[in-house]
């Protein structure tokens, strides 16, 4: 290179990367879901979500953002916990099936709070619990689908936002179909279990994937696994 010259721009898709040996075991979400176009929500592009409330998976992993649902009633101290914990951003399940009404709306106010920057509803969810919920939060309200059964119109109508599809083993198909009625609306889906299935759900629409990581149990098994063998044959 001559004097005075600047060095050649690198291949864009080259991105560097640094991480301490004591993270290298982070789960790491589907780099096909890069291919996706993600959802931006207030400034903040989003294009992966680790659904999960373990927090030892919440400290270690590489995805965009936390999905917080789980099965049980949703509970400010169970938010508080993944909020404080959380090195990326935290969308907070609010309730839908047993929990509604002016409890969600609660809820969901305590979650923005903490910096949830957004609240997920269940599919049960009654039409006037999400109107309730988008007229007491400021940020994005998101109404689950999970078959063609849920009336999508009027939960947009109520006030939401964005739509996260799970649809089992219909969600390719369900995503297509929302995709067609509701060319802008932004989709989050689960993505399924292999490279393939999550590039389905992309192609189908979606705009950002769920993703499921391995249990805690899972993942220390095979680190035991390793461990035994190197104790072994030493």
């Amino acid at each position: 290179m001559k004097k005075g010259e600047l060095p050649l721009a690198r291949d864009k898709k080259h991105i560097p990367g640094v991480i301490s040996s004591l993270r290298k075991d982070i789960v790491e979400v589907p780099e096909v879901i890069t291919k996706c176009s993600g959802i931006n929500i207030n400034g903040r592009k989003l294009k992966s979500f680790l659904f999960t409330t373990d927090i030892a998976i919440i400290c270690n992993n590489d995805a965009d953002a936390i999905l917080a649902v789980y099965s049980f009633t949703p509970h400010p101290g169970i938010i508080q916990a993944i909020a404080s914990a959380a090195p990326v951003p935290v969308i907070a399940g609010v309730g839908g099936g047993l929990t509604h009404g002016p409890r969600s709306a609660n809820i969901s106010l305590f979650a923005e709070s903490l910096g949830s920057i957004a609240v997920v509803v269940n599919a049960p969810t009654p039409i006037a619990t999400i109107q309730l919920i988008n007229e007491t939060v400021d940020v994005p309200v998101i109404a689950t689908i999970v078959s063609e059964a849920n009336d999508i119109q009027s939960r947009l109508d109520a006030g939401a936002d964005i739509l996260n599809v799970s649809g089992g083993a219909n969600t390719v198909d369900l995503v297509r179909k929302i995709r067609a009625e509701f060319p802008d609306v932004p989709i989050i889906a689960t993505g399924g279990k292999t490279d393939q299935d999550i590039l389905d759900t992309i192609e189908a629409g979606a705009n950002a994937i769920s993703y499921t990581p391995p249990s805690v149990t899972e993942l220390f098994k095979k680190k035991m696994d390793i461990y035994r063998n190197e104790i072994k044959n030493k």
